[in-house]
């Protein structure tokens, strides 16, 4: 049985930390004028993608060292100067002194998280649906990315950023991006992420045309061999809590180990 404790979430935060300072590095690469960055600092880890990016925040704030004023003093700085928001994802077993050092410095809370978990299994059958999972080849970067942009068409505001997302993950180190299809044509996308046994589940997106067809079900399932042939005895994936996502997680075998809080500081 795996516990939903410290030494759990420190695993899974350094993860998708990992995961996310690999994505920066990559976009520093493939798109210099992005000026994308990433440092450490108390533990945490602090990315930029540009201001208006989910992935300019930090991870792991207060699970591996208790931040000290200065300390948060240098994260705010970093985000500052870059003109980005100051914002922090925060497991709760960070603990409620470090929630009291935010709000005392003008942090409120805008999003919670569920932080998802199972362990690493290959399915023991062959997939029940007429959808096939694949990691994409070698020039279908592009083509991951709009069908990405086109399943997440109802949030607008990530149409940029999910655009050349799938050049980027391509080109992260130890990341890797699948498409599902069906009948020949692909109809959704996912993405993993394989790091010290953690098999990070992300990307998940499918056109709303072929949706309840079971594309994730398909991508979780190849994503999930992948992982084990990968030595991963771990996975994670995050969604919104009561959303979609959490459900179809959740049928998958995936337990919800804490949700997790994004605190941004307000303007002054």
């Amino acid at each position: 049985m795996i516990f939903s404790d410290l030494p759990l979430s420190r695993r899974l935060e350094r993860a998708e930390a990992t995961a996310s300072s690999k994505f920066i590095e990559a976009r520093a690469r493939t798109t210099p004028i992005s000026n994308a960055a990433w440092i450490e600092i108390a533990g945490a880890y602090a990315m930029f993608d540009g201001a208006d990016s989910p992935l300019t925040q930090t991870f792991g704030l207060g699970l591996f060292a208790e931040p000290s004023a200065a300390d948060l003093d240098q994260l705010e700085a970093f985000f500052q100067k870059r003109h980005a928001p100051v914002c922090h994802e925060v497991s709760p077993l960070a603990g409620v002194e470090l929630v009291q050092a935010l709000t005392d410095r003008g942090y409120r809370p805008i999003e919670f998280t569920s932080v998802m978990h199972r362990s690493v299994q290959s399915p023991d059958s062959a997939p029940s649906s007429a959808v096939t999972a694949r990691r994409i080849a070698t020039g279908e970067e592009s083509l991951w990315s709009r069908l990405s942009a086109e399943g997440w068409s109802s949030n607008p505001e990530l149409r940029d950023f999910l655009l050349d997302l799938g050049i980027v993950i391509s080109a992260a180190e130890g990341s890797f991006a699948f498409l599902a299809e069906l009948d020949g044509q692909p109809i959704a996308t996912a993405a993993l992420r394989c790091d010290d046994g953690v098999a990070l589940f992300a990307g998940a997106s499918t056109i709303v045309s072929a949706r309840n067809r079971g594309a994730q079900r398909a991508l979780l399932e190849a994503r999930m061999v992948y992982a084990a042939a990968a030595g991963c005895d771990l996975a994670m994936m995050c969604a919104a809590p009561g959303s979609p996502s959490q459900r179809n997680a959740e049928r998958q075998g995936f337990r919800i180990a804490y949700t997790r809080t994004k605190w941004c500081l307000a303007p002054r």
